[in-house]
């Protein structure tokens, strides 16, 4: 790859960059002028994760309460069976069939009040989402196309950032500082030759100085404007 379209590279992924943080920072000013949706939102998200939270602890006390039944009726099926004769055995048999039924007992007090939980989790899930849709009908649907859009531009920008760091790995230090100084003087650091001339500013440019800027490793620039040349 020369050195001229690692740089023509490097702009095209630059001017990306650009756009990408102009529009985040619009988004950015229009959401901030709206903190009411953006409660609603945490809000809703805060109650459903408590609610899924519920939801997961019932079922493991459905299933603890399950197991501890399946447990007293292999006891009881011990006791009355009538395997065991011996007085101790049966009795030890009666204990631990009445402590396992206390467990349950316990295991079933907490099933109940995880039950209720869930009615009081679903009743603030439910809240919550009432009031985000009366507050998004209020307002339509463009904060929400704002958020979402906002999170595109940044995994965008995450993916654009991994990528101009590949290109910058193979450019020379001395050609990038060139193309960072006329950056920042005019945006545009590198000029395509098209038509035999500079795109930028429109110089006539001869076979030699348009066969440099083919090199692999030397850096051509226009006569007249400065930009760094690059050669389809």
């Amino acid at each position: 790859m020369s050195a001229a379209l690692g740089l023509f590279r490097l702009q095209q992924v630059d001017r990306q960059m650009d756009q990408a943080q102009v529009r985040l920072s619009a988004i950015q000013k229009t959401l901030e002028n709206d903190a009411e949706l953006r409660a609603a939102l945490e809000q809703v998200g805060k109650t459903g994760e408590t609610h899924r939270q519920m939801e997961r602890t019932l079922r493991e006390a459905e299933a603890l309460v399950k197991t501890q039944q399946v447990k007293i009726e292999q006891a009881e099926s011990s006791l009355y069976g009538g395997q065991v004769h011996n007085p101790k055995e049966l009795q030890d048999l009666q204990n631990e069939i009445a402590a396992l039924k206390r467990f349950r007992s316990t295991l079933e007090e907490r099933q109940l009040d995880a039950m209720l939980e869930i009615e009081t989790t679903q009743a603030a899930l439910q809240a919550a989402e009432a009031a985000l849709q009366g507050l998004q009908s209020r307002r339509g649907s463009e904060q929400i196309q704002l958020i979402e859009e906002q999170a595109s531009l940044a995994h965008t920008l995450e993916r654009l950032g991994a990528e101009r760091q590949a290109i910058v790995s193979d450019v020379t230090s001395l050609a990038l500082e060139s193309y960072e100084r006329l950056r920042q003087k005019s945006r545009v650091a590198v000029a395509e030759i098209s038509d035999n001339s500079c795109s930028a500013c429109g110089t006539t440019l001869n076979a030699a100085l348009q066969q440099t800027a083919r090199s692999t490793l030397q850096v051509s620039h226009c006569p007249t404007c400065n930009r760094i040349l690059y050669a389809a």
